[in-house]
């Protein structure tokens, strides 16, 4: 994996760096603080981001934030405290994984797998979001249309489903294209 430090202790940075050197990963960058983990993740694009959630300038959870924000990736946080609210607060920031200093190295293997499959999934829900809601918005449209031809032309629902249909299929374009069009003129044409 292609992974990105952020921790304002030199002494975990390289301790991290060396573990993840001898298990095969590849550190592509290091940050001591959330801002320039921030420019670092845009730049090298990793696989998993390992941020520490106390740093100066901008703290862990805030970069994890923007970071999701900006260009989703893998996020494992990194911290010696475990406290339940930081925990909390690391969830909300659609964090993967959660490791406590000091970091063993037998944990951060399955840490940044975690981190990574999870990613995978969250990164598939959100597509599927996305398609549901894009179906959603086209069937929205494809009933204000039909709701105008009805009007407009007097045909039933049925008839003025299949006429959006027809047109769809005669023009090789999706039913919500012929919607679109068909709101936008003030007489849909025949």
């Amino acid at each position: 994996m292609r992974i990105l430090i952020a921790d304002d202790e030199a002494m975990i940075r390289m301790g991290l760096r060396a573990m993840l050197n001898d298990a095969g990963h590849q550190v592509v960058g290091t940050a001591t603080n959330g801002h320039d983990a921030i420019a670092l993740a845009q730049a090298a694009k990793p696989d998993v981001v390992i941020l520490d959630i106390k740093m100066p300038e901008m703290d862990g959870l805030e970069a994890a934030r923007q970071i999701m924000a900006k260009q989703p990736t893998a996020i494992v946080m990194l911290t010696a405290y475990s406290q339940r609210e930081l925990v909390e607060q690391a969830n909300e920031a659609a964090v993967f994984a959660y490791l406590v200093k000091p970091i063993k190295e037998e944990l951060l293997a399955p840490a940044l797998e975690l981190a990574r499959a999870r990613f995978g999934e969250w990164t598939e829900l959100r597509g599927e979001v996305a398609s549901l809601q894009e179906s959603l918005e086209a069937r929205d449209v494809v009933e204000k249309a039909k709701r105008l031809l009805m009007q407009r032309e007097g045909l039933g629902e049925r008839q003025a489903f299949l006429k959006i249909h027809h047109r769809s299929r005669e023009r090789r374009v999706p039913m919500r294209q012929v919607a679109e069009d068909i709101l936008r003129k003030t007489k849909p044409d025949e």
